[in-house]
């Protein structure tokens, strides 16, 4: 009998996804791992492959399409021997049908519809997952007997795989699967509220939607308190001038972020109590530093995580970063590159913002706020006034996860790394 083809849920905040371009077209003839279209979700563009073998008898949800729901039909299988007139009047008909553009502006409450819960990916002995999909997780080691996969009827795909040793699947149970627009005054109270004034309407897309949800909630339900410390960035900048002097050879920049990154990764290493995350009913303990950064982009931001930055050498973790900022402004991130880490860090130095509060991103313990080094005077070890070079760093911390005495430890730490640079190589 023909085989549904569904919308995936390719991360696990995504709802609804654009359609954003097929790579197949009725009648080719299909393999299992073969790429099936392009479908940008709330973070980024990824490609869809197919998990079962047959003909595209027909498509159902054309390229381009906006608020297709999770678990929609978007297309419909044909196997061996069937044609286009076995396909169902119920199958003929998307599951859900898309959201037009014009809904999608409304700003009211929406209802989450998160997506079902996939089975079991097993049937006794047998796994069910895409060729590509074993292949990867023949290289990384992964047992498919113990995942559970996100594509239609519970397959696992290449998605589930690649993000298989991103974080304990206990912690992603932590983490909201699905969250509700902020509830606040209605699209239509907000227009009659601003009927005389001329105004263009912007609707919302993805992204924009999980940021309002995921930080409305986090200032709801995070009780944040705030740590902040001035840091002398003198050293600090000798030592990278001399540094990069030295590695211009090997065409290496480093940035004061990239000292920034390494400074907290060594300082949770440091204070291991504050290397946590929230997880509902516990805190989880991590034991190697994974630390997020911000990195903005057009109509929104990711946080993409470098895993084991303490271990890594400064340059490494300059290339890496440059790397990830680079894809994710392409929107060109899978999902296990931007979740997990239990801290992170938001840089607005480089546009003249002295300092700011950030807010927590869940289930992290804390989120470092970075200002802009700035010349001021102070008074100097010997009592005399001198200027110096000034950064202002304020810590945003989980109280859940880190109380206060523990999160002055390790915003100290941070401010003695960064003041004292050429330790952070020993």
């Amino acid at each position: 009998m023909p085989i549904e083809i569904l919308m995936p849920a390719l991360s696990p905040t995504m709802e609804e996804g654009t359609l954003s371009k097929w790579l197949v077209k009725e009648g080719d003839t299909v393999s299992s791992g073969d790429l099936l279209a392009e479908i940008e979700t709330d973070k980024a563009t990824m490609e869809f492959e197919a998990v079962d073998e047959g003909v595209i008898g027909k498509i159902m949800v054309a390229e381009g399409t906006e608020g297709v729901k999770v678990n929609a039909v978007i297309a419909v299988l044909l196997e061996d021997g069937e044609s286009a007139g076995n396909i169902s009047a119920a199958a003929a008909t998307p599951a859900i049908a898309p959201v037009p553009a014009a809904e999608s502006a409304a700003p009211a409450a929406v209802s989450p519809t998160p997506a079902p819960a996939a089975p079991p990916a097993k049937d006794g002995n047998r796994v069910f997952a895409s060729p590509l999909a074993r292949r990867i997780a023949s290289d990384k080691g992964v047992d498919l007997t113990t995942m559970t996969g996100s594509g239609p009827r519970g397959r696992i795909v290449k998605a589930d795989v690649e993000g298989a040793s991103a974080a304990p699947a206990a912690v992603s149970a932590a983490s909201p699967t699905a969250a509700a627009m902020p509830t606040s005054a209605s699209a239509d109270a907000v227009a009659k509220m601003y009927a005389d004034r001329e105004y263009t309407e912007i609707p919302l897309n993805g992204m924009r939607k999980t940021i309002a949800a995921r930080l409305t909630e986090a200032k709801q339900t995070v009780p944040h308190f705030y740590l902040r410390r001035y840091i002398n960035l003198d050293a600090l900048l000798s030592f990278r001038g001399e540094l990069n002097k030295q590695l211009a050879a090997r065409d290496v920049k480093l940035s004061i972020n990239d000292f920034i990154i390494k400074a907290c990764a060594l300082a949770l290493q440091s204070v291991p109590d504050a290397n946590a995350v929230w997880a509902g009913d516990r805190v989880f303990n991590l034991k190697p530093s994974d630390v997020a950064v911000a990195v903005a982009i057009e109509g929104g931001l990711f946080t993409p995580v470098l895993k084991d930055a303490d271990v890594k050498s400064l340059s490494a973790l300059s290339a890496e970063m440059k790397d990830l900022a680079t894809r994710a402004k392409d929107r060109k991130l899978a999902p296990h590159e931007y979740q997990g880490g239990s801290f992170a860090i938001s840089n607005l130095g480089m546009f003249g913002i002295d300092n700011f509060d950030a807010v927590i991103n869940p289930p992290h313990g804390a989120i470092l706020a970075v200002g802009a080094g700035k010349k001021k005077a102070i008074v100097g070890p010997d009592g005399d006034l001198m200027v110096a070079t000034v950064m202002s760093v304020t810590l945003s911390v989980d109280h859940r996860v880190i109380d206060g005495a523990l999160g002055a430890l390790l915003l100290n730490a941070i401010v003695d790394n960064l003041e004292n640079p050429m330790g952070m190589l020993a």
